[in-house]
């Protein structure tokens, strides 16, 4: 009996994972444990800067017009996604990682100074200054929201999503639930006791969706 699998993730990037994972054949329910809004921010000087840093979609796509002020500087993306997004907002990506932040910075060597338009909640890169242009913002779920992740694979993309999961999870046993990880970190987050934990290849939603399309399936 194939399982259903729960998307935890916010819009737009919610029904690309639920449309991935129906065209491989899993039933999936989207239930976006937040919402992503802009935030008001100033242009720094970008004569201070390289490069800028972009470790999700959401920056490109929550920046607003200020963001043409550094549309000068080329980008080093966390991944493809971000990559797309950036070029796709008419920005010059010089570096594509795998979906891990440190790697990308790490493969951006040449780019001592870079610029992290970044989310209000996040993990801080040593050596990289940040600007905040985008939140997200924890949704107003019903107490038993999460009672449809009672015998269901969870996708989790996020520390925060892992630990505002466990918050909201109420009476549903660990033991029910299996979860598919986007990395260790996020697992780690997690704690002990749950079906399966499943940690993705590499970080990316591919890697994710194909990993729960095989968890669903019981054996």
């Amino acid at each position: 009996m194939a399982r259903r699998a729960l998307v935890l993730r916010p819009e737009p990037g919610n029904a690309r994972t639920c449309a991935a994972l129906r065209a491989a054949g899993v039933e999936a329910v989207a239930l976006p444990l937040f919402a992503v809004v802009p935030c008001a921010w100033e242009v720094p000087d970008a004569a201070r800067f390289d490069a800028l840093l972009l470790t999700s979609a959401n920056a490109v796509r929550h920046a607003g017009d200020r963001l043409h002020a550094l549309a000068h500087l080329p980008v080093v993306a966390v991944g493809a996604a971000t990559a797309a997004a950036a070029r796709a907002a008419g920005l010059a990506v010089a570096v594509t990682g795998d979906g891990d932040a440190a790697r990308a910075v790490a493969l951006a060597a040449r780019y001592p100074r870079l610029l992290h338009l970044a989310g209000r909640d996040r993990v801080a890169a040593p050596g990289v200054e940040a600007v905040t242009v985008y939140a997200s913002d924890a949704t107003a779920l019903g107490d038993d929201a999460m009672a449809a992740a009672r015998d269901a694979v969870v996708l989790l993309h996020s520390q925060r999503a892992a630990t505002l999961f466990v918050a909201m999870l109420g009476a549903v046993p660990r033991a029910s639930v299996r979860v598919v990880a986007l990395s260790n970190a996020v697992a780690h987050a997690l704690g002990e006791g749950w079906g399966s934990v499943t940690i993705a290849v590499q970080p990316s939603d591919a890697a994710m969706v194909a990993a729960a399309a095989r968890v669903a399936i019981d054996p």
